[in-house]
């Protein structure tokens, strides 16, 4: 698997030539939104901590550091302690020359830090600050995580954890795309910048919203309901088949040889349920693959 950023960031380079990004936000969401933000041209540099060893204090460093490289990579990176005079001052110079500013703190962390939203407004009126949080308001000062942000969407469904940082990642494009549209914003009040939160529980719920619209619960076409659209057990591993329209219907249950008076009774049908499932369990990987590309149907083997 390529590792090369531009094979899936799908962002258009140079779109941000001569924007300056400032970023004091570790772990994932703002590393990865800066990750995207330095892809599309922008010129991003990253105040972080020293650790007592003189390393990063970010912890993506110490628990994944290849994820820290390949977010990292063209980032300017700068340390200081913004609890100490200069730091301060290290910190003050950078933003002089900022246009976008992204934090990951707590409200009162800021506050703490000397970079309180309306205090920076009145020094830098020209900044644009977009402040990472875990909800909004008030309910910024309270502990989370993805997983409890996931959770509280209903994503999180059994005992096992969830396949990626989906509120994480999610978060980091509402991020960009906050980015993008304060700059415009900023240009239509004639330079003035302006200030805002991106909730990583917000992310989840905007993930989530399929699920609240009933589309992936259980009853729900793509929730499981529909035997097309379904994960089956087959000979050597899984199969994820997605014929979902139609005419990829009607292709798999041809293939499958269900019988017509099965396949009448439609896709959500318990009789073509246990048709395919027994179908596929005897077929494996090699002629499953064959078959997807003979007759145009969507699935994928595990």
């Amino acid at each position: 698997m390529s590792t090369r950023t531009d094979t899936f960031l799908n962002v258009i380079p140079n779109a941000l030539k001569g924007v300056r990004v400032l970023t004091l936000a570790l772990n994932l969401p703002g590393p990865a939104a800066v990750m995207r933000l330095k892809a599309m041209g922008a010129q991003c540099t990253k105040l972080e901590p020293l650790a007592a060893d003189g390393g990063s204090a970010d912890p993506m460093a110490r628990y994944r550091p290849n994820a820290y490289q390949q977010m990292h990579r063209g980032v300017r990176l700068v340390s200081a302690d913004l609890e100490q005079a200069s730091g301060q001052i290290k910190l003050h110079a950078l933003l002089a020359q900022t246009d976008v500013l992204i934090t990951s703190f707590r409200p009162s962390a800021l506050k703490k830090l000397g970079l309180a939203p309306r205090a920076l407004h009145k020094t830098y009126p020209t900044l644009i600050q977009v402040a990472i949080v875990g909800a909004p308001g008030a309910l910024a000062e309270e502990p989370g995580h993805d997983l409890t942000y996931m959770a509280e969407n209903g994503l999180v469904n059994d005992l096992a954890l969830p396949a990626s940082l989906f509120a994480d990642m999610g978060g980091s494009l509402l991020v960009t795309e906050t980015v993008l549209q304060a700059l415009m914003l900023r240009q239509q009040r004639q330079g003035l910048g302006s200030h805002h939160e991106v909730a990583l529980n917000g992310a989840a719920a905007y993930l989530g919203l399929p699920r609240t619209w009933g589309l992936t619960t259980p009853d729900g076409a793509v929730g499981g309901a529909h035997a097309g659209y379904q994960v089956y057990a087959c000979k050597g591993g899984r199969v994820a088949v997605a014929a979902l329209e139609p005419h990829f219907a009607r292709s798999l249950c041809q293939v499958a040889q269900v019988p017509p008076a099965v396949q009448a009774q439609g896709m959500m049908a318990p009789r073509l349920h246990q048709h395919l499932k027994r179908w596929f369990a005897g077929q494996t990987r090699a002629q499953l693959n064959r078959l997807a590309q003979q007759h145009d149907i969507p699935l994928h083997t595990l």
